[in-house]
């Protein structure tokens, strides 16, 4: 089998493209992909554990480590208590956090509507349909294979 016979790699290809997109514009901004995707899953009120933007952003703990680090250090972020649970350490947006969040939201949103103005309404509905149904046969031989 060749690899653009399957479903995997068109996936992955398209990811990577819109990745690429991604980094290209956030880089005007001096941000990246990854650190826009983080912005935009932080409460901008208030704040996400450490624990669960891991999963979130689909990254290990080690790289996920080293760019919290990074978005401290660039001053988008810091740490604080939790105001629920003083034990709790939770991540927040500084205002430099907040303005760069908000330059993120405006470009997933601005791309976001390029790709609905430029699709059928059955194109999109066919696109969730299917990569759900992907999403949840996934699932299914995950636990397949783990048995």
């Amino acid at each position: 089998m060749h690899p653009t016979e399957t479903i995997d790699y068109h996936i992955k290809l398209l990811w990577h493209t819109i990745s690429n997109l991604y980094n290209n514009i956030a880089s005007e901004f001096n941000l990246t992909q990854a650190t826009g995707y983080a912005l935009l899953n932080i409460d901008s009120d208030n704040g996400i554990s450490a624990t669960k933007i891991g999963p979130l952003m689909g990254m290990k703990s080690t790289s996920l480590s080293r760019m919290l680090r990074k978005m401290e250090d660039d001053s988008l972020i810091y740490r604080g208590k939790a105001k629920e649970d003083g034990r709790l350490v939770k991540i927040f947006l500084t205002d430099k956090g907040h303005k760069q969040k908000n330059i993120a939201k405006k470009v997933v949103r601005d791309f976001n509507d390029y790709l609905i103005e430029k699709l059928s309404k059955k194109e999109l509905e066919q696109y969730f349909e299917t990569m759900n149904s992907i999403k949840e046969i996934t699932e299914e031989y995950k636990e397949l294979k783990q048995k």
